[in-house]
């Protein structure tokens, strides 16, 4: 019985240590959308920024603008750029793959966002629902809960109304 005890242990600690070193824990965040990220999507494969006509990759965290003739891709914006406050500018999102070959058409599109200023971000969007906020129901659901509400109200009428008269 000692025996069986002892093999067991061992044949435990053997399985344990082979498949410990076999594990191996990756942690990558990809796509991660930055801070000043316009509010309200899931995911978003590039921002194209129509006040400075440039596009920010958010995967790879680059910003591709015209340069010259031809598009750069950089890790930061060039200094003619640096009087843009990205948390207040608008920002396009756009889910293609290459959205540099269709810039005529998103800058005729979004062109009269290069001055709006009002588009919430990330970084200003609370987790937390503030109280004074409506949670909105399905139209039927709301139906039935005024329905209901209003029997109850009319029940309770009723019964104060009879207690009057008596």
């Amino acid at each position: 019985m000692k025996k069986l005890l002892y093999f067991t242990l061992l044949m435990g600690g053997l399985f344990i240590t082979q498949t410990s070193k076999a594990q191996i824990s990756v942690n990558i965040n990809i796509g991660s959308q930055p801070l000043w990220g316009p509010v309200g999507y899931d995911y978003a494969r590039f921002y194209y920024i129509p006040e400075i006509d440039v596009y920010y990759n958010v995967a790879s965290r680059k910003y591709t603008y015209y340069h010259g003739n031809r598009w750069v891709t950089k890790s930061k914006l060039p200094s003619r750029y640096r009087h843009v406050n990205l948390f207040s500018t608008y920002k396009v999102v756009i889910n293609d793959n290459n959205p540099w070959r269709y810039h005529r058409d998103h800058r005729n599109s979004y062109a009269r966002y290069a001055s709006h200023r009002h588009q919430p971000v990330l970084r200003d969007a609370r987790h937390d629902r503030p109280r004074h906020v409506v949670e909105r129901r399905a139209p039927s659901r709301d139906i039935k809960h005024y329905k209901k509400m209003e029997k109850e109200r009319n029940k309770h009428n009723k019964h104060h109304k009879n207690d009057r008269r008596r």
